[in-house]
């Protein structure tokens, strides 16, 4: 007669089990609580804007980049083709349209995370939530840039329909252009030129 463990063994492995169980559920709320709900925004005053969608802020005595997120600009130093084929400076008029819309600031953002540049990711607006202008949005609604979430993609069909910014002509899609470009290793802004 072969027989089972013993009831203490079993006592233990019940215990370890309701504890894994327990660990599970507590982690599983944190994801959850870690999705869903919004992250803090903060305000922030406004101290340069980059390029198209990229801009400096003062926050907590340090200044920080910030990176637009659901979006991709023309790079500053980029030219688009208007319908005549005529080039024009289209990364440079993307940086005055976000500077134009974000005014002299103070912004309202919604930190996401730090990209590989260790620049902050955010979505920004001009005023705390509901009001204000997405930032985001609207430079792709403006036709300054294209949609990289699906949360943006209705303003990017407007832009194209209505041919505005770069949708005016032809344009090589941001990420290919700074794939066919260097990138200067030590500038971080723009020349002003």
């Amino acid at each position: 007669m072969v027989s089972g463990p013993s009831p203490l063994t079993r006592l233990r492995w019940r215990r370890r089990f309701r504890s894994l169980v327990a660990l599970l559920l507590l982690g599983g709320l944190a994801y959850a609580a870690w999705v869903w709900l919004p992250a803090p925004v903060t305000t922030v005053p406004l101290v340069h804007v980059i390029d198209g969608d990229s801009l400096t802020v003062q926050h907590e005595d340090a200044t920080l980049t910030i990176r637009l997120t659901g979006i991709d600009a023309v790079e500053y130093r980029q030219d688009c083709a208007r319908g005549d084929a005529s080039r024009w400076p289209c990364g440079r008029e993307a940086r005055t349209m976000l500077e134009k819309l974000a005014g002299r600031g103070p912004l309202y953002c919604e930190v996401a995370a730090k990209d590989h540049y260790d620049r902050t990711l955010a979505a920004c607006r001009t005023r705390p939530f509901p009001d204000g202008i997405d930032l985001g949005a609207e430079m792709v609604r403006q036709g300054w840039a294209i949609a990289t979430v699906e949360a943006y993609m209705v303003e990017e069909a407007e832009a194209q329909a209505k041919r505005r910014g770069i949708w005016q002509g032809d344009f090589v899609r941001p990420e290919n252009w700074r794939a066919t470009h260097e990138r200067p290793a030590t500038a971080l802004t723009p020349p002003d030129a």
